[in-house]
């Protein structure tokens, strides 16, 4: 990764750099390696986003077909 630092202007290379470190995902990444976790807990977690992501979807997609689910 590489950040271009223009007019000496440190505070906005140090911006960039940020923004394109959550954007990777490198912040999280670091967050879930603090602490081991076992394979099973891993599992269970990746299962769960799975299902929010597929929820969320689903309603996006009723929202877009104008279906009112409550």
């Amino acid at each position: 990764m590489q950040i271009i630092v223009r007019d000496n202007n440190v505070d906005q290379a140090l911006r960039a750099l940020k923004k394109k470190l959550q954007r990777e995902g490198v912040y999280r990444e670091m967050k879930l390696r603090r602490h081991y976790e076992k394979p099973s807990e891993k599992r269970a977690r990746e299962k769960a986003a799975a299902v929010r992501r597929a929820r969320k979807m689903d309603r996006k997609r009723a929202e877009r077909d104008g279906i009112v689910a409550r």
